[in-house]
């Protein structure tokens, strides 16, 4: 699969040897790499489709301070999609009132004929892709329907009731930013885990450290803003156990990249 970092914090941190650490990784997950960094509703993408290991690019970036208060890392072992730039994470999209929404995700959607019909429109072949477009479709409608630019409140139960209806039988890590609120959600066990950084939080699908490292909660989303918790979804079902059969699944889409 692939793994994940994100920060969250009131202040900016400079975390070149956390992502030092991350990257590294990629020599088990060459499939390519992302970077999103973020100040406030605006965000910096930076991702190609190559090993993280083997980017002159990524070595020259890490030479120099990599300051935020928000960030996202993604290092990809692919499982749907081709090796190439629009199957990266993180993927960014806008919604109708303007806020931009990034979103990264390490697991596999096996079954769910709610995100079929983005394979229609989706720029790239992931099913982590269909899972932003999804998201972004349902929070246009809520607008819509509410009139105004949702809140804080009414953003994070569109998200909720997404991870409801896309979870069953679903490996669904994620980390995902709209601007002012950081979502977390992971359904495997030992996958994600936090850390405290003074009054920041770093998320990483395994530690980077041997220092204080706890699990994210089990099958709920949870949302931070600046570093402190401030909303909890529904605790579901649907945490996903690996299956012989999913993995063996897994190979086949693989052999086909």
């Amino acid at each position: 699969m692939c793994e994940l970092f994100g920060l969250t914090g009131p202040d900016e941190l400079t975390v070149n040897e956390y992502l030092k650490t991350f990257f590294h990784h990629s020599t088990e997950h060459p499939n390519g790499w992302g970077l999103a960094i973020f100040r406030g509703n605006e965000v910096n993408i930076e991702k190609e489709p190559v090993p993280a290991f083997r980017s002159k690019y990524l070595k020259e970036r890490l030479k120099s301070p990599i300051r935020s208060g928000t960030l996202m890392g993604h290092i990809r072992f692919a499982t749907r999609g081709h090796m190439e730039y629009d199957n990266c994470h993180p993927f960014m999209k806008k919604d109708i009132s303007g806020r931009s929404w990034t979103f990264m995700h390490n697991g596999t959607i096996f079954d769910c004929p709610l995100l079929d019909r983005y394979f229609y429109t989706q720029l790239g072949q992931t099913d982590s892709e269909r899972i932003l477009l999804c998201m972004i479709d349902r929070i246009n409608e809520e607008t819509l329907q509410q009139g105004h630019a949702l809140t804080d409140r009414e953003r994070f139960d569109v998200i909720n009731r997404t991870v409801l209806d896309i979870t069953a039988h679903n490996k669904v890590n994620f980390m995902l930013y709209d601007g002012d609120l950081f979502y977390i959600h992971k359904n495997m066990k030992n996958s994600m885990f936090v850390k405290c950084l003074g009054q920041s939080l770093l998320f990483a699908t395994s530690p980077l450290d041997d220092q204080n490292w706890e699990p994210v909660p089990l099958c709920q989303l949870l949302a931070y803003k600046n570093g402190r918790h401030i909303l909890t979804g529904t605790i579901h079902p649907n945490e996903y156990i690996a299956d012989p059969k999913d993995m063996k699944l897994i190979f086949l889409d693989y052999a086909t990249l």
